[in-house]
């Protein structure tokens, strides 16, 4: 026997899965007088070791496999093979403990500042050359935990084989397994402080997962593919994006269209397909809702589990890049849908992680989220904070993605949200927001902009935040953009109103541009307009259905004008009548009716005329780009409004009527004598209209009116809106 034995109580513990330190006994040690090796393989009947062509046997030490030998006179680095023979003969194995860490103090001091931006290369599973070998490095935050084991196929999905090297002061532990390759399936097993085992959990940081209903991750590279969307990024980091036409295309992948069996269509089947047709109907962005791994199909991504995965639904992370890549190429733009805002509690997931609230806050009143039943990110935990900021990064960096709508950003700032008296805790002010978010979005926000020039942060902020769009510097949040919801909120609600009672309801039409320039705003029709009983945009117009189209077309072409950029959820574009259903596929049928056909066209031609005039874009977001004409008109239903862009652009003066009354010899106010053209009109026979106007323009005289020193007598056709503009000399 020699004297170093490893005592049975190490023995034991590593057998149980106990050990927290499976480095300080497995693999090879330099003792006096050469070097002890052990290794634990629990399948194999007998092992040796094979150094420089010569064999030595390891000692049984435990019959549940643990073995050890005394190499006399060796000397470290050890460079050998064990071969384990087994019942169904041998296999050799390279010892993952003969190995070094991978990650270093840079690791864990970024790690532990919440500043490692490049944390989606470090954590995770990676396939790496290390010390000349190939295999897959794994590391994953677990700071509470007594013992973490990688768990897969490869190991039977025994959690006493592979455990990890923990890594003192971050929590991060670590394993390079040599020859494991990508493809292969694999979770952790993490044994909490209390010595419980906790159910299986995949990878915080997987860059693949299973499709559900399996939910474990997949060891993945990077996409490799061949990009060739450098033009696309080189005028993105010169543009302004408040300058240029933004018409976004919402869409959600699994019910945009699907395959004919009803299944889902691939990344690369979605880009054959949508790319071209929204390039068609003249959108200049796409925006897809939540795309990172999710369990549950009905939470459409909002649930996520893997915030670095693509979701296998469509196919891997390369399709989705090439997806991208095809979108840029053809001249289209790509927003993702990101949520830091809370995440699910499924048992695989972040939830109690490594036994204890490590993602989460411990206190239910700033943990769990009453709304969605989910759980809350602890923003003030520089960790967690580090790896959400990775998470933007890494579709950022990695995916070339134009920008991230942030969801649910008034959940995160107030600490009260959805909650009564009692159920929340105020911060150290004894107010209602929540510092530490408020810091998170401040972050990320400077992060994310200043490593992707032209990249657009995008806030759903729902209440009136001071500052969303503001620098940080100027005691704002950062984003570039924020969706208007009071005025989707407000216009909709007219839509609603009977034509008769509209006039009782003309405020919420005029309102919104009291505070239009108070921020860069995004109009949004998106998905949740058209879902949990709230029914289709056609569906929610009272009257026949000419009048219902009428009102949409009338309405779309209203939004079109108004200041703000431009965003319409998938199906609304050709009048969809049903209520949005993401189990199924947009109803393409409708399509064969004129009506649906007209109201696509008349969004083709908004589309076409916004990006192609720059009074309709140029000035979205400044009160210079703006001028009532017709603001008070509520016995009528008509509203008017002037568009300018720079000096030298021509103007655009929209006019509405929301009544099914035509408004004969109506006077408006225009800033020039001369003939004005009608360069759109939503009740043309094209769209399905009556074919009611002004016959092609108009001519304005010298008689003042509203303001301004010419005016015309126009027709303006019933539930329609027109645009007109000087004629070109």
């Amino acid at each position: 026997m020699h004297p170093h034995k490893a005592s049975p109580e190490e023995i034991e513990a590593l057998v149980q899965a106990r050990h927290g330190d499976p480095f300080a006994l497995l693999g090879p040690h330099k003792v006096k007088g050469g070097v002890v090796l052990r290794a634990f393989l629990p399948w194999a009947a007998a092992v040796e070791v094979r150094l420089h062509h010569h064999s030595f046997p390891l000692e049984r030490l435990h019959q549940d496999g643990f073995f050890e030998v005394f190499l006399k006179d060796a000397d470290l680095p050890l460079h050998y093979e064990l071969i384990a023979h087994h019942r169904g003969g041998s296999t050799t194995v390279d010892d993952p403990y003969r190995y070094g860490p991978v990650l270093g103090d840079v690791d864990d001091f970024l790690f532990c500042e919440g500043t490692h931006q490049a944390l989606y290369n470090r954590l995770g599973a990676h396939p790496i050359e290390h010390e000349g070998t190939h295999g897959v490095h794994f590391a994953v935050w677990a700071p509470n935990a007594q013992r973490v084991s990688v768990v897969g196929h490869f190991n039977a999905w025994d959690g006493r084989q592979h455990p990890m090297r923990k890594r003192l002061g971050s929590g991060l532990w670590e394993i390079f397994l040599p020859g494991l390759k990508p493809g292969s399936v694999y979770k952790y097993e993490i044994r909490d402080s209390h010595g419980t085992v906790s159910p299986l959990k995949a990878d915080p940081v997987g860059r693949a997962a299973e499709l559900r209903p399996s939910t474990a991750s997949i060891v993945a590279g990077q996409p490799q593919i061949a990009w060739q969307d450098d033009a696309h990024l080189a005028h993105r980091a010169q543009a302004n994006a408040r300058r240029l036409p933004m018409s976004i295309y919402e869409v959600h992948l699994g019910s945009w269209r699907r395959a004919e069996d009803g299944g889902f269509l691939t990344y690369d089947q979605i880009a054959d397909r949508l790319i071209p047709y929204a390039v068609d109907l003249g959108f200049t962005h796409l925006q897809f809702m939540p795309v990172t791994e999710h369990p549950l199909d009905l939470s459409w991504g909002y649930q996520p589990i893997g915030l670095f995965a693509a979701t296998a639904r469509f196919g891997d992370a390369d399709g989705f890049a090439r997806l991208v890549n095809r979108a840029h190429q053809a001249g289209l733009a790509v927003f993702l849908d990101w949520v830091p805002a809370h995440f699910p509690t499924d048992a695989h997931g972040l939830a109690k992680f490594d036994g204890t609230a490590l993602y989460e806050h411990q206190d239910p009143r700033q943990g769990f989220h009453p709304d969605w039943n989910t759980a809350i990110y602890n923003f003030g935990r520089k960790e967690v904070s580090g790896f959400l900021m990775a998470s933007a990064l890494y579709w950022l960096d990695v995916f070339h993605i134009d920008g991230l709508r942030v969801d649910a950003v008034a959940s995160m700032l107030y600490l009260d949200y959805s909650r009564k008296s009692g159920e929340w805790v105020p911060n150290r002010h004894g107010g209602n927001t929540n510092e530490e978010a408020v810091g998170f979005l401040r972050h990320v926000n400077g992060t994310a902009y200043v490593r992707h020039a032209g990249i657009q942060m995008i806030a759903e902020e729902s209440t009136a935040w001071p500052g969303v769009t503001a620098p940080p510097d100027a005691g704002g949040l950062g984003f570039g953009f924020k969706w208007n919801m009071g005025w989707m909120n407000d216009t909709l609600a007219y839509l609603g109103q009977d034509p008769v009672h509209r006039r009782w309801h003309h405020d919420k039409l005029t309102f919104g541009l009291l505070y239009g320039f108070s921020e860069n705003f995004i109009l949004p029709i998106s998905h949740d307009e058209v879902v949990h009983g709230k029914g289709s945009m056609l569906g929610r117009i009272p009257g026949d259905d000419w009048q219902k189209f009428a009102t949409l077309r009338a309405y779309y072409a209203f939004m079109w004008a108004h200041p703000g950029k431009k965003l319409l959820f998938m199906g609304q574009e050709f009048g969809q009548r049903h209520e949005w259903d993401s189990e199924g596929e947009l109803h393409w049928q409708a399509l064969a009716s004129p009506m649906h056909k007209g109201l696509q066209d008349c969004v083709r031609d908004l589309n076409h005329l916004y990006r192609a005039t720059p009074a309709l874009h140029a000035r979205d977001c400044e009160a210079e780009g703006f001028r009532w004409i017709v603001a008070d008109d509520r016995d009528q239903s008509v509203i008017a409004w002037m568009r300018l862009g720079a000096a030298g652009d021509s103007p655009v003066v929209m006019v509405a009527n929301f009544t099914p009354v035509p408004r004969p010899l109506y006077r408006i106010g225009l800033p020039a004598t001369g003939p004005w053209e009608e360069i759109l009109n939503t009740d043309s026979s094209i769209y399905g209209g009556s074919n009611t106007g002004n016959q092609g323009g108009v001519t304005a005289v010298p008689i003042a009116s509203h303001g301004l020193p010419a005016s015309a007598q126009i027709f303006v056709p019933p539930l329609a809106t027109i645009y007109l503009r000087p004629a070109v000399k």
